[in-house]
């Protein structure tokens, strides 16, 4: 049951990560193939990241080639039905929550299989769910929203904290991924709503560059 739980948060993860990709690609009008290139680094990044970091080589996406079709798939539903969905901006969010989600919980997952701390595994956690979404916006000429005052991977950190805390008590292990997906995509979600935001350094002064 845990595994074919985990399995399901790994295609769900890619797939959500895979269509943010494309509607952040859309919003910079890129072609096809550009569209195709950052959905596939959106999904992987992180995972590919975070192997390269325990040494689980080759990285997941090498060794299974259904990451790959999943992706292409995903990738060109969302390109078809574009149309249909009036708001990017929402879109976005929404698959980019889901993902942040699903895929925080399989970072920690990973970091648990390798017996590592658990602050290690939140860590983890933080950098599959985040690094996809960094290396799209470095790719698509952006600040990361990690690098902003937004809440993104502040998000990670606090899923994968009641993760951790709500171990303690026994709960059943399924439960704690659902608790930490949902966590995370409302606190996401919430965070972006009621524009709150980590403290700024900056005071209320707003560049020229920000007000473009």
């Amino acid at each position: 049951m845990k595994y074919e739980l985990l399995k399901m948060i790994d295609i769900l993860g890619t797939v959500s990560f895979a269509i943010s990709g494309v509607f952040a690609a859309m919003q910079k009008r890129l072609d096809v193939f550009g569209i195709l290139i950052i959905a596939f680094i959106t999904s992987i990044g992180g995972g590919t990241l975070r192997d390269l970091m325990i040494g689980d080589l080759p990285v997941s996406w090498i060794r299974n080639i259904n990451y790959s079709i999943i992706i292409f798939i995903s990738a060109v539903v969302a390109m078809v039905f574009n149309k249909t969905i009036k708001n990017f901006q929402n879109t976005l969010l929404v698959f980019d929550s889901l993902g942040l989600g699903f895929f925080t919980v399989l970072g920690i997952q990973k970091g648990i299989a390798f017996g590592l701390h658990p602050g290690i595994c939140i860590a983890l956690g933080t950098v599959t769910g985040c690094f996809g979404g960094v290396i799209r916006d470095i790719a698509l000429n952006n600040i990361p929203l990690i690098f902003q005052k937004e809440i993104y991977a502040t998000a990670c950190i606090i899923g994968g904290s009641i993760y951790f805390l709500l171990l303690k008590t026994g709960i059943n292990f399924d439960w704690l991924d659902v608790i930490c997906i949902t966590t995370i995509f409302l606190i996401r979600l919430v965070a972006v709503r009621y524009k709150l935001a980590l403290p700024s350094l900056y005071g209320n002064n707003t560049s020229e560059e920000e007000k473009l």
